[in-house]
C-alpha cells in the first residue's frame, strides 16, 4: 500500500455559496407605517367624530403598522441595511405595543393621557436621531422622520397638558401630513423597485 492511499482523505472545503438576494422590504414598511399612522391620525384630527368609534386604528396598528413593519425591519436586517432595520424593528414594536397597551389599559386613550405622553417622549427621543441620520438617506426618507418628530412632540405636549384638546389636534394633522410623506416614499421604493418608466424621485441626501 502506498504513502497516499494509507492516509486518510480530507474533503476539500467548499466556499460558502453567496446568499441570495432580496426584494427591498422599505416600501412594505414604509406603507405599513403609513396607514396605521393616518388611521390614529384622522382619529386624533376629529376627522371620526360621529361616523366611527375611533378604534379603526387598533386592527391594523397590530398586523400592519406592527407585524408588518417588524418583518420589513427583520428583512432589513437581512439585506445588511442598519438604518432600515432599525427604523421599521422600532416602529413596527411601537404600534405591537400600543396595541397591547390600548387592549390592557381600560379606556386607555381617554383616562391616561400622561401614560400616552411619556410613550411619545420616550420614541422622540429615539426619532431625534434617526432624524439626524435620516439626513444622509434621501430628502424623502429625511422628510418622514422631521413630519414624524414634529407629529410626536405635538401629541406629546397634548396629552401631558390635558386641558386644551387642540394642540391634540394639531398633532393629528401632522400625523396625517406623516403619512402621505410615509406613502409617497413608498410609492418611490415601489416604483424604482420595479424598474419601469415611472419614477418617483426621492432627492439628494441633505449629508453626503
Amino acid at each position: 500500500m502506498s504513502v497516499s492511499e494509507d492516509r486518510e482523505v480530507t474533503p476539500a472545503v467548499q466556499p460558502a455559496a453567496a446568499a441570495a438576494p432580496i426584494a427591498d422590504p422599505g416600501p412594505l414598511g414604509l406603507a405599513g407605517f403609513a396607514l396605521t399612522t393616518f388611521l390614529l391620525s384622522a382619529f386624533n384630527a376629529h376627522w371620526m367624530n360621529g361616523n366611527s368609534e375611533g378604534t379603526a386604528f387598533l386592527g391594523y396598528a397590530f398586523a400592519y403598522g406592527g407585524i408588518a413593519q417588524l418583518l420589513a425591519g427583520m428583512w432589513e436586517f437581512r439585506n445588511k441595511n442598519v438604518f432600515g432595520a432599525t427604523a421599521f424593528s422600532t416602529y413596527g414594536a411601537f404600534w405591537i405595543g400600543l396595541y397591547v397597551w390600548i387592549q390592557v389599559v381600560p379606556k386607555a386613550l381617554t383616562t391616561t393621557g400622561h401614560d400616552l405622553a411619556w410613550i411619545l417622549v420616550a420614541f422622540a427621543i429615539f426619532n431625534t436621531y434617526m432624524l439626524l441620520m435620516s439626513s444622509q438617506v434621501n430628502l424623502a426618507v429625511f422628510g418622514v422622520f422631521l413630519t414624524l418628530e414634529l407629529t410626536e412632540i405635538v401629541l406629546a405636549v397634548g396629552n401631558f397638558t390635558g386641558v386644551n384638546d387642540g394642540i391634540s389636534q394639531a398633532g393629528g394633522y401632522l400625523g396625517l401630513v406623516t403619512a402621505l410623506v410615509a406613502w409617497y416614499t413608498s410609492a418611490a421604493g415601489v416604483s424604482n423597485g420595479i424598474g419601469g418608466k415611472i419614477r418617483l424621485p426621492v432627492g439628494r441626501p441633505l449629508v453626503s
